[in-house]
């Protein structure tokens, strides 16, 4: 229950509402003057404090205002004589949560108290779910100890301080928009709105309505006023990702909102000042785009202001054994899974595997692998065959290299290669190579090799 601290230099005051408080289940200090009270607050910290309004030295409002620099989280209740209304308004505006007339009704009294307690709890959680995604989105936490990761999360301390606008590149399923999130979450504006949109996603016609808004009757359809996602944003950042797929007219009202930090709804020739910081991401080459005149060469450059790029998972290699125990401990922590690690043979075939879907297609391979595997480390055959099949091409060339052996040569070697390794089990050589086992049965016949047991 929670933890109440009252104080009031009237001891007979003090033990009635003790006993009160004390009958309803909560825990209760008591002190019998403002400095007592100080002095308790340095030893613990109370969920609610309260606190007559008249006495000495320290009346209630110093001593309001001393609990509010201490722990801004605690909520205060002032009780306060008949005819000071006034004084009750102050100290609200001080930070208390309410306050009470003497005299007062026990059932009105444990209601405020009820009600000053749920406030505090709500504040509580707001507080713990922001530290959480700030937590889950510090840069510090992103995955990856490679060379390339280092430069990156280096550029992302330094700029995330500032209000200058972003231009995050690098493939699809690289992490652009969890980058542009530590962005946000590390910058002075990490209280305010992180407002993401997707311009690919939007029908070409709606782009401009989505970001900038647009006034009743601006189009057929338009029944009322919109606020746009610049204006959802302000005090914030806006995240515009794929923003390569932004048709011109929509570029153009982006350039002007760089320029000058103004924007203009469809329909309206009123401008809206907004304070907004922007980041954009693509994963498009926007000089090729510029070449072929889809995107505005002045924007490219108002948008480049720091450039960001994320390289490839095949380009940090290094990272992938980082990231595939990551994956897996998140779904042991959800129960999802026993499996703990991964065999030196499984981690070869991912580490080895190019990776063109990135850190997107690693998380959703290793998802299906520890809900189909069978044992407590993943091995090659809980892989899916895509990557087990890339795996064994690139063994032909150059785990055996080349030495003017014909493809079907080199297949037939890989082929005996695997079998000896798992002791002629036709089950787990087809898994490894990424084919049934009647197709590893039709190889066998077509290369002439004769199965362990026939041979012998």
């Amino acid at each position: 229950m929670a933890d109440i601290l009252l104080v009031d230099d009237e001891k007979a005051v003090r033990s009635t509402l003790a006993i009160i408080l004390g009958k309803s289940g909560y825990t209760v200090s008591e002190a019998g003057s403002g400095t007592e009270a100080v002095d308790l607050f340095k030893e613990q910290f109370y969920d609610l404090v309260i606190t007559d309004l008249k006495m000495e030295p320290m009346n209630g409002i110093e001593l309001l205002k001393n609990i509010k620099e201490s722990n801004p989280v605690t909520e205060v209740v002032v009780m306060t004589a008949f005819g000071t209304v006034e004084s009750g308004v102050e100290a609200m505006k001080l930070g208390a949560y309410d306050y009470i007339q003497k005299p007062f009704e026990k059932d009105e009294f444990l209601l405020l108290v009820g009600k000053a307690l749920e406030r505090k709890a709500l504040i509580t959680e707001v507080e713990q779910l922001q530290d959480e995604l700030r937590e889950k989105y510090r840069f510090e936490n992103i995955i990856g100890n490679s060379n390339q990761m280092m430069k990156v999360l280096a550029m992302v301390s330094k700029v995330a301080k500032t209000d200058s606008t972003v231009l995050i590149t690098g493939e699809s399923g690289t992490g652009k928009e969890l980058i542009a999130k530590a962005l946000h979450v590390n910058s002075r504006r990490k209280n305010r709105a992180f407002v993401t949109i997707n311009c690919g996603a939007l029908p070409d016609n709606l782009q401009e309505s989505e970001l900038f808004g647009h006034a009743r009757g601006a189009f057929t359809g338009a029944l009322r006023d919109k606020r746009g996602l610049f204006q959802e944003a302000n005090g914030g950042t806006l995240f515009l990702d794929e923003v390569g797929e932004m048709t011109f007219p929509t570029q153009v009202k982006l350039l002007r909102f760089l320029q000058d930090g103004e924007i203009r709804r469809v329909g309206e020739n009123e401008p809206i000042h907004v304070d907004v910081r922007l980041i954009a991401a693509t994963n498009k080459d926007l000089d090729k785009q510029i070449q072929e005149n889809q995107f505005r060469e002045d924007l490219y450059y108002r948008l480049n202001v720091i450039p960001i790029h994320l390289p490839p998972l095949r380009e940090r290699r290094d990272d992938i054994p980082l990231l595939v125990n990551h994956f897996i401990r998140q779904h042991q922590a959800k129960g999802n899974t026993r499996i703990t690690g991964v065999s030196p043979e499984a981690m070869q075939i991912l580490t080895a595997y190019d990776w063109m879907g990135n850190v997107r297609e690693l998380e959703n391979v290793i998802e299906r692998a520890v809900i189909l595997g069978g044992g407590d480390e993943l091995e090659p055959e809980d892989l899916s065959p895509s990557v087990r099949k890339m795996q064994a091409a690139e063994t032909l060339q150059a785990g055996f290299g080349y030495d003017g052996r014909t493809l079907e040569e080199l297949e037939k070697h890989y082929i005996l290669t695997t079998l000896e390794r798992h002791d002629w089990n036709q089950k787990k050589a087809s898994d490894l190579l990424g084919i049934s086992t009647t197709t590893l049965w039709r190889k066998l016949k077509t290369y002439g090799i004769e199965p362990k047991a026939s041979r012998s």
